[in-house]
């Protein structure tokens, strides 16, 4: 769906057109400057930065992987100083490299840090500024979010934060959207993660965004990591209690997935839970925040990807295999989540687009 992440559906126009309130970019966020070089990635620390989401930026955007055929991304540190002290002195980084490493960066991921109530430099705001009105990309994971709301930034924007501190940003920030109760927001070419674990959400969702979802399920299998997680999926979830039965739509989810083609219906997936419809839908937005219907025919768009992306160039086809029904139906359904049309979908991320894994 849209990109509306406080309701369901993870789409986002993977890069076609620049898109986002700041205002139109030379170049589609998340596509490199130069065509054919791997997307620049730079991670800007700061001092008493969090160390797992610098980990999560290194896990999705750093490693090798050899398996895919080809580099997807050219990764990054660089500070204010060559020596960053992380969070509460665990440990130091050596060897940075400057705040120039922004200036041809695709994208840069913000710092973030637990005392958010300390101004980041005046030197990595500027930094963080220079980039987005050059067009780069920006991330902020976590706290990041008051790093680019600090650089005036994310004015009359959508945003997510952790949920413990939304009042706190509220408060300083009042004229910034923030969606407090999701785990991340794609507002173009700004999206920020509301915690820790979010940022691996978020990566992946980059990872699709840029190369399709065929790659970015094998990256997700990598991190041994759900594929795909809504951005509207709530931060926290309602928890029974003991001696009520488990409602976990976990085993629900993978029978059908599993079945994604088959003419499944919300009346079918509740009476697969024993469920009634009402509770099924109840349950979905207590753990999902979303509905049956939105999560179903979520998935049936990115199973239809995936048939696109692997040589599939019959529509009728994939609609059929996709659980989508008709050709007419899949062109509307693609183009709503991801905003282009399945042409221009498999220019950009099918086999002709460059090597692909079998996943």
């Amino acid at each position: 769906m849209p990109q509306d992440f406080s309701h369901a559906g993870a789409g986002t126009d993977p890069g076609t057109e620049a898109r986002g309130t700041a205002g139109a970019t030379a170049t589609a966020p998340g596509t490199p400057a130069t065509p054919g070089t791997p997307h620049r990635v730079v991670v800007l620390v700061d001092d008493n930065s969090n160390p797992f989401e610098l980990g999560c930026a290194t896990e999705v955007f750093g490693l090798r992987r050899p398996e895919l055929g080809r580099p997807l991304y050219d990764f990054r540190l660089c500070a204010t100083e060559p020596t960053v002290r992380m969070r509460d002195g665990f440990f130091a980084l050596t060897g940075v490299a400057g705040l120039e490493a922004t200036e041809d960066a695709d994208t840069v991921i913000v710092p973030n840090r637990p005392d958010t109530d300390t101004p980041r430099t005046p030197e990595v705001l500027a930094a963080i500024r220079r980039a987005g009105a050059r067009g780069a990309r920006l991330v902020g994971f976590c706290s990041g979010a008051f790093t680019l709301a600090e650089a005036g930034l994310l004015d009359g924007r959508r945003a997510a934060c952790h949920w413990m501190w939304a009042d706190s940003f509220r408060a300083r920030f009042p004229r910034v959207r923030l969606e407090p109760d999701v785990l991340f927001v794609d507002d173009g070419d700004i999206l920020t993660a509301s915690g820790s674990a979010s940022a691996l959400d978020l990566g992946l969702h980059l990872v699709r965004r840029d190369h399709g979802a065929e790659i970015a399920n094998a990256v997700s299998r990598r991190l041994v990591f759900a594929a795909h997680r809504d951005g509207g999926q709530r931060q926290f979830v309602e928890r029974p209690m003991p001696q009520i039965a488990d409602e976990s739509l976990a085993p629900l989810l993978a029978w059908a997935q599993e079945r994604i083609g088959d003419p499944l219906t919300v009346a079918g997936l509740a009476e697969r839970a024993a469920v009634s419809t009402a509770t099924l839908h109840r349950r979905f937005r207590a753990q999902l925040g979303t509905t049956p219907l939105a999560w179903l025919t979520g998935e049936r768009v990115r199973y239809a990807c995936r048939l696109i992306e692997r040589g599939e160039d019959r529509l009728d086809t994939v609609a059929r295999l996709s659980g989508l029904g008709t050709a007419a139906n899949l062109r509307e359904r693609l183009r709503r989540e991801t905003g282009l049309s399945p042409s221009a979908y498999r220019r950009r991320f099918g086999q002709a687009a460059g090597e692909r894994v079998t996943v």
